[in-house]
């Protein structure tokens, strides 16, 4: 365990090698890129070996089910992981852009540049795997980034890191810009770190990015609820309804993105549901309905209250019955977490609205939630969903790592010789 005056001092190293980082070219943090990828693949007995100790242990520990699915790090995770390295560094360079030239007037020039944040605190639970999504990501933007995995991950995520190290010990990057911190006791310190840390980005459970949001005077980016819903309105097509349903259910419900609540429109409930419950229940499913969901499908549980304001990451789902449109987008407005939003339909106009008025991060038409992903998106990586108003929102890629400086050249300009009787005008000219 670092001390205080420890962590300190790490966070010092790791702010003086993100400025070097952050005016190197795009070619050496693409190499350094590469290197990386290089060494994870070389690591990679190494790594797996860490994580099926960290997922024996977790078991022993008694590790909720939906925690234990985040943590599990097999190869085809692994291999998809180097995968998205590799996708960023192909991905344009996000750091030096010049957004706006504009002459002033006659001699006095404009710049505003895209520069990194400067040093980004990551805190996560279980998902070794971020570890990998989020170096590549910080690198390629030039940032430096201090990691704090959940305990559970602790072998995984040393592995990891130790790759990662060694692999930018070769390049121009100083290894130096990517930390990882290892006891619960340090998360509080890190939120303590101001001077040096510029955003704090936590994943992991509702109440555990709340924690992290209420303790730090660090701007933070993230979601502490994923509760995301499908609506099937009455024109739709059944079969490409359960599919749907199905997937963005089934594929990964541990996923922040999978649905937790089914609106069905009446007028098609009593067809629909019996179909999309039998093929539900064919994958484990436990389905909780309302009182109208309940005279369909006489066997399943009762939903409460509680239950759409749950996300339960899990195999379970609840059902509610609405009369329109407007009420399936009163039901989301009041429990959804403005995360990831789906309408199922043939009726384009609808599908419009529903788009238009539902406030989420992501709101789709005829396809899974699912989909909310960096790495779909071609992100190459994401290191985070974010479901605040503000931008950046939804999967966070490069450009939610970037800030930007305004620059200005002149030659003993002043601002008295714009003021006055005799005031110069601006010339507020854009320039190629």
């Amino acid at each position: 365990m670092n001390t205080a005056s420890g962590l300190i001092e790490i966070a010092h190293k790791t702010r003086q090698a993100a400025s070097k980082l952050g005016v190197l070219s795009t070619e050496d943090k693409n190499q350094a890129i590469e290197a990386i990828a290089l060494a994870l693949e070389s690591a990679r007995e190494e790594i797996l070996a860490a994580n099926v100790a960290d997922c024996q242990a977790a078991t022993t520990a008694g590790i909720a089910k939906p925690l234990y699915k985040r943590l599990q790090l097999d190869e085809h995770k692994l291999r998809d992981a180097i995968a998205g390295v590799r996708d960023v560094g192909k991905l344009d360079d996000p750091v030096g852009k010049v957004q706006i030239h504009r002459e002033i007037d006659t001699g006095l020039i404009l710049k505003r540049i895209t520069c990194p944040l400067g040093v980004l605190g990551i805190i996560f639970e279980a998902r070794p795997e971020a570890a990998i999504q989020i170096v590549s990501l910080a690198i390629k933007s030039g940032n430096g980034v201090i990691l704090k995995g959940g305990k559970e991950a602790l072998r995984s995520c040393e592995a990891i890191v130790k790759a990662i190290k060694q692999g930018l010990s070769h390049t121009a990057v100083n290894p130096d810009a990517v930390q990882l911190l290892t006891t619960r006791e340090e998360i509080l310190e890190l939120l303590h770190l101001d001077k040096y840390v510029d955003l704090i980005i936590p994943r992991g459970s509702n109440s555990f990015v709340r924690f992290v949001q209420e303790n730090t005077r660090i701007p933070v980016l993230g979601h502490a609820d994923g509760i995301c819903h499908l609506y099937v309105d009455k024109m739709v097509d059944i079969a490409k309804a359960i599919n749907i349903t199905v997937d963005a259910k089934t594929q990964y419900p541990s996923g922040c993105n999978a649905i937790e609540t089914l609106l069905v429109h009446s007028s098609i409930a009593s067809e629909f549901l019996p179909q999309v419950a039998a093929a539900l229940q064919a994958e484990n499913v436990e389905l909780r309905g309302d009182e109208r969901t309940l005279e369909i499908l006489k066997n399943i549980g009762v939903a409460t209250e509680t239950d759409w304001k749950t996300e339960y990451s899990d195999l379970i789902l609840s059902i509610k019955i609405v009369d329109s449109l407007e009420a399936a987008i009163t039901h989301i407005s009041e429990y959804g977490s403005r995360h990831t939003e789906a309408i199922i339909t043939e009726d384009l106009k609808a599908a419009e609205t529903f788009q238009a008025l539902v406030n989420a991060a992501g709101v789709y038409h005829n396809c899974s939630t699912r989909f909310a992903d960096g790495f779909r998106y071609g992100f190459g990586a994401e290191v985070g969903i974010s479901t605040q108003q503000m931008p950046p929102r939804g999967p966070v890629g490069l450009e939610g790592l970037i800030t930007y400086k305004y620059q200005m050249s002149g030659d003993g300009h002043i601002v008295s010789s714009y003021t006055g009787a005799n005031a110069k005008s601006f010339t507020h000219r854009d320039l190629d």
